[in-house]
């Protein structure tokens, strides 16, 4: 696993990411990077799983580029955090809130949710042996409670839809470009959010 400290000089507590440059040097800090320290989980690294998942939801919403961003950087939180399967979404929304905006965190922050719903409204879809882990020190199935309150929530449909490309975006070999084709969309996203906050000054 590649320390976030060894890449960037940082901490990887409470780290936000301030710029491009510095998201596009953690996103390629993930090459070599994996989801479980002892490499017992996904059979893709951090690097690929990014560009897999974010190609297939670019291909299903060109026109969504938060949502596609999402698929990018949702699981940078394992580099942040190694081994911290319960929080790491939550982590990653954090380190890209302030550069990528709100929607794009929040829906960081829900592909773990959605990853319950489905097991919860979807049995049938099985899990990964290392999904299936993970799930349990997540929480879990929703409850039928839990559900609801899912359902109610404005993301939800992007949040699965994040998950669902989540679930697929790991197939060793396959090519899905390079990570420094996202950077023009990285840019567009950061400056339109950068607007945005100075607009409510």
């Amino acid at each position: 696993m590649v320390c976030f400290r060894t890449s960037l000089g940082r901490s990887s507590g409470g780290v936000a990411m301030d710029t491009v440059d510095e998201l596009m040097a953690a996103l390629h800090a993930c090459r070599g990077a994996w989801d479980a320290p002892d490499r017992s989980g996904d059979p893709v690294d951090l690097h690929d799983h990014a560009l897999q998942t974010a190609a297939l939801l670019r291909r299903a919403r060109p026109s969504d580029k938060e949502l596609q961003l999402a698929g990018l950087v949702h699981d940078i939180g394992h580099l942040l955090r190694p081994g911290d399967d319960a929080h790491h979404a939550e982590v990653a929304a954090d380190a890209v809130r302030g550069l990528l905006g709100a929607r794009v965190a929040a829906l960081v922050r829900l592909h773990v949710p959605a990853k319950r719903y489905l097991a919860a409204v979807e049995p049938a879809r099985g899990l990964s042996p290392q999904s299936a882990l993970t799930l349990g020190v997540q929480g879990g199935p929703m409850t039928r409670e839990e559900v609801a309150d899912f359902e109610a929530d404005p993301h939800a449909e992007d949040a699965i839809e994040l998950r669902q490309a989540d679930d697929a975006g790991k197939v060793v070999g396959l090519d899905a470009g390079v990570m420094e084709d996202w950077r023009e969309v990285l840019d567009l996203v950061a400056a339109t959010t950068a607007g945005e906050r100075q607009a409510r000054v």
